[in-house]
């Protein structure tokens, strides 16, 4: 049952990705509306996107605020990913052994970053405003899997050991399951569903800007009206 829901969640998420890039990417662009000042090269945009997805630029020019939260958010959740690594290799690569510390802060710093994002959306009127049940609920949902990690980390511990062998042999063994034996193993089930909530609904969320960022035509274009005409895609004929 794990492995079947596995993969049907990990289809769900990569076909659903695939299938949104696939209408960015076929999206036209009637304008040239890069947003200025603009990179006149096409070098000038590939080193655009890269400081847009490594740093943030416009949102740090924009909202300080939301920029520290974001940033911090993204970050640490990076840490973190990167710290599960642990479940699903066996033997563990010895970088990994002295990382687990780090993991942890970064889990509790992932935490406050939502923390701050969502308290955002309540106290800023014209944010309160835009804000629709669909945001609430994402924020809610990354908060829930965040929260339940730590509880996991500090108060409740489930059977690593058991969810180690289950994780390590989810893609290749029907039989792989989890127990539910212990309180910290309930949490860890509850851990795991909203991981396959939120995997499920993300390619056809907001929370696409991971992928939709590289069609933005306000980042990806090369501000040269002078030099080439933009055509018009809708009227290329």
């Amino acid at each position: 049952m794990l492995t079947f829901l596995a993969y049907c969640v990990v289809g769900v998420f990569v076909a659903g990705f695939l299938w949104k890039i696939s209408v960015y990417a076929r999206t036209p662009a009637p304008l040239l509306i890069p947003t200025t000042p603009a990179p006149v090269t096409r070098g000038g945009v590939v080193w655009r996107l890269f400081r847009e997805v490594a740093f943030f630029e416009s949102l740090f020019k924009a909202d300080k605020f939301l920029w520290i939260a974001g940033y911090l958010f993204h970050a640490a959740l990076a840490l973190v990913l990167i710290r599960h690594i642990r479940y699903f290799c066996d033997p563990l690569p010895a970088i990994f052994a002295h990382y687990q510390i780090v993991g942890i802060l970064a889990g509790i710093a992932m935490v406050g970053a939502l923390g701050l994002l969502w308290a955002r959306r309540f106290l800023i009127d014209r944010v309160r405003h835009i804000s629709s049940v669909a945001d609430h609920l994402f924020l809610w949902l990354l908060m829930g899997i965040g929260g339940t990690g730590l509880v996991m980390d500090f108060f409740l511990r489930p059977d690593i050991i058991a969810i180690k062998r289950a994780m390590t042999t989810l893609w290749t063994s029907p039989s792989a399951s989890l127990s539910m034996a212990s309180p910290g193993d309930v949490i860890f089930i509850i851990h795991i569903l909203m991981v396959a909530v939120l995997l499920v609904v993300f390619p056809f969320s907001k929370l696409m800007h991971l992928g939709g960022i590289f069609f933005s035509p306000t980042r990806n274009q090369v501000d040269n009206p002078r030099e080439k005409r933009h055509v018009n895609p809708w009227y290329a004929d």
